[in-house]
């Protein structure tokens, strides 16, 4: 069995990840209620863009005001607490002028194509009367903050520029729910592989990533989360492949290879 790696993400990795992987999020704005917005983006600058719904014959300006933006991380698995982490980005809230809101939305859509971003206000757009109208902001961040069951940490923005998604963040739901729903038998060779006390419960897979697979155990004591780390990071799916057949001690893509390999070389 090849050594196992201690590598985890980066504090940017999960928040990058996080907020790839939110299909929404809540933004407060100072004396107003939490309202949804579609769209959330980090831009090369560090600011993010958000698309917030444009009141009916207008409203008061935004610009200047204090706005707190939270994405929600949930666990593709149900769980008991579906809920994996929460990241709150606090800044000030920057108007984007007429004539720079479609050359930005261009850049957004060339990384996320958002069909949200159809229904943001520009000068030449026309919506109809029926569907809802989004103007585009951009939140000057102050702080970023994730949370989970680990507890609280900041991250700087320079290191959040620097940090990418991890490459698995868009489809690790369908790679969860493959895992559990068809290979039983690979997720109980790998709960095997967990600590004694990590195996008395309902243990469910509860995330992936390039360093490793995650599993939540529910017992009556409450929650634990553990890792089960791969013997190296990994960055496309046949490594992916690789790392959880060394995991559960099959490193050949067939298991049948090495014993047919032996046989050809006149080995027992």
């Amino acid at each position: 069995m090849l050594p196992l790696t201690d590598a985890t993400p980066t504090t940017a990795e999960r928040i990058r990840s996080a907020c790839a992987r939110a299909a929404g999020g809540l933004v407060a704005v100072e004396r107003e209620d939490a309202v949804a917005t579609p769209v959330h983006h980090l831009l090369d600058d560090g600011s993010f863009a958000i698309a917030l719904e444009a009141p009916r014959g207008g409203g008061r300006p935004l610009g200047g005001s204090q706005a707190l933006l939270e994405l929600t991380d949930h666990a593709p698995l149900p769980l008991r607490e579906p809920v994996r982490s929460l990241v709150w980005v606090r800044g000030r809230l920057a108007e984007v002028a007429p004539e720079a809101v479609t050359p930005l939305l261009d850049r957004i859509a060339s990384d996320c194509p958002n069909p949200a971003l159809l229904q943001v206000e520009t000068p030449r757009s026309v919506c109809r009367d029926d569907e809802p109208r989004y103007t585009l902001l951009r939140i000057e961040v102050a702080s970023v903050v994730v949370t989970d069951a680990t507890g609280a940490e900041a991250v700087d923005v320079a290191e959040l520029l620097a940090a990418r998604p991890d490459p698995f963040c868009e489809i690790e739901s369908t790679l969860l729910w493959h895992l559990d729903t068809v290979h039983h038998d690979v997720v109980a060779r790998l709960v095997s592989r967990l600590p004694a006390p990590m195996r008395r419960g309902q243990v469910r897979p509860l995330g992936i990533d390039r360093y490793g697979i995650r599993f939540r155990v529910e017992r009556a004591d409450g929650d634990h989360d553990v890792r089960l780390p791969f013997h190296r990071p990994v960055s496309d799916m046949a490594g992916l492949s690789q790392a959880m057949r060394v995991l559960i001690g099959c490193p050949f893509t067939n298991g049948l290879r090495a014993r047919r390999s032996s046989r050809q070389q006149g080995m027992p």
